[in-house]
């Protein structure tokens, strides 16, 4: 598995683009990915040191498809990426804020 198969995409939502200044980066990434894969793919990708990474499953919601039947979105699970202090901001992040 390289870095391209742990990491799918970035999760852009407020919340998550409110805590890039303090370096901390939201990813969904793959369901069978540990931390230490997860840790190792961002410093590969983006070159930057990782300080800490924690890990969330998200259960998929349940959705209407009409009256019958009810369908459900696939459970996914994100990264929270937090850098050390002296590490370069990843600039993919820079013009969101």
């Amino acid at each position: 598995m390289n870095a391209y198969d742990v990491i799918l995409r970035p999760v852009i939502t407020e919340q998550s683009m409110e805590s890039v200044a303090d370096k901390k980066y939201v990813f969904q990434v793959a369901i069978d990915a540990n931390k230490t894969e997860i840790k190792a793919a961002v410093e590969e990708i983006f070159g930057v040191k990782v300080a800490k990474v924690n890990t969330i499953r998200m259960q998929g919601k349940v959705k209407r498809t009409g009256a019958y039947p009810a369908g459900r979105r696939a459970a996914y699970k994100k990264a929270v990426v937090t850098l050390t202090a002296d590490s370069k901001t990843i600039e993919f992040f820079e013009g969101m804020v």
